[in-house]
């Protein structure tokens, strides 16, 4: 469920008025509305624009011919290159693509063809005036496939060349792994080559205001941002916990907290006055809680803080017993 992200949704419009130059990662905390932003985009573009959006969280991703699976869909209409133009909606699920083409990628295993193919796709779909988008969700799933090398280090090199050397594509890779985003802000080669958008939890007062327009009384609505300030997914939650709403909401900090507790970390102190504190680098312990879900790393704020409001308010009640 989409709500008031206007802001977001016209910086995004207004980077893509441009020509394509960058590898945009779109990242945050977990549940904190980066693929709804990221959809409701591509609902939003004109008709000069063609999106693609990939989710690979639909399907395992374990091997090359699964990889290649998520990205191309067979489609008997096609028979050549200049026939994906005509079956393309505004924003597609997958790259279409001939039988035998796919065959061959699937038996070739070289990521190469399969991007060639793409970039042919590309190049038609600007001859014939638009412009592609491409969106790979999640794109952290692949990020230990080794095809020949690392998979998506030979992915990310074809992304730079589409959108800062060729630009024929806007580029975006949406992800809530903040170890994953901190190994792309520090990797020398894509510096000058990508460029970061965080999407963080929904400001209080916009959260009350999206809980009131679902018809929670003010009251209620206040209840369920003392306990989850911004976080959409439990938001859309809250309603259906109506009748028993202060018992579900500490329900949630009880069992958060549960969690929390199995982790002996002395860094967890240090949330007990402060909402989020500054790191040079992360320590394993860090990493550790990280991984876990419990804090977020902010690479380019150089800070950890809790995932959320329910985290937060959880460490403070295992640090107090």
């Amino acid at each position: 469920m989409f709500f008031d992200r206007e802001e977001e949704i016209e910086r995004l419009l207004e980077d893509i008025s441009y020509e394509p130059n960058m590898v945009t990662f779109v990242y945050g905390p977990i549940n904190s509305g980066k693929t709804t932003l990221i959809q409701e985009f591509l609902k939003r573009t004109s008709e000069k624009y063609v999106g693609f959006y990939i989710n690979f969280r639909k399907t395992p991703v374990a091997n090359y011919e699964e990889f290649s699976r998520v990205l191309f869909s067979f489609d008997s209409r096609i028979k050549m290159i200049k026939d994906v133009i005509s079956i393309l909606g505004k924003v597609n699920p997958w790259i279409p693509i001939p039988r035998e083409v796919l065959n061959d990628i699937l038996r070739d295993k070289e990521p190469i063809n399969a991007f060639s193919y793409l970039r042919e796709v590309l190049e038609e779909i600007r001859s014939s005036g638009k412009m592609p988008i491409l969106v790979f969700d999640e794109l952290q799933v692949i990020k230990d496939l080794k095809v020949n090398g690392s998979l998506i280090y030979q992915l990310f090199n074809f992304l730079i060349h589409l959108s800062k050397e060729a630009h024929l594509a806007h580029v975006f890779a949406v992800t809530s792994d903040s170890l994953f985003i901190s190994e792309i802000f520090g990797n020398a080669k894509l510096s000058g080559r990508a460029s970061y958008f965080p999407v963080y939890d929904l400001p209080e007062e916009k959260a009350i205001e999206f809980l009131l327009r679902l018809n929670l009384s003010e009251e209620e609505s206040r209840l369920v941002v003392e306990y989850f300030g911004g976080k959409p997914s439990y938001l859309v939650e809250a309603p259906k916990h109506r009748k028993h709403l202060r018992e579900w909401c500490e329900r949630e900090l009880t069992l958060r907290a549960r969690e929390i507790r199995r982790f002996k970390s002395n860094l967890l102190l240090e949330f007990m006055d402060e909402e989020e504190v500054e790191v040079e680098e992360l320590s394993e312990e860090a990493i550790n809680l990280v991984n876990a879900n419990i804090l977020f790393y902010d690479p380019l704020r150089g800070t950890l803080r809790p995932q959320g409001k329910l985290e937060l308010l959880a460490i403070r009640k295992v640090i107090k017993g």
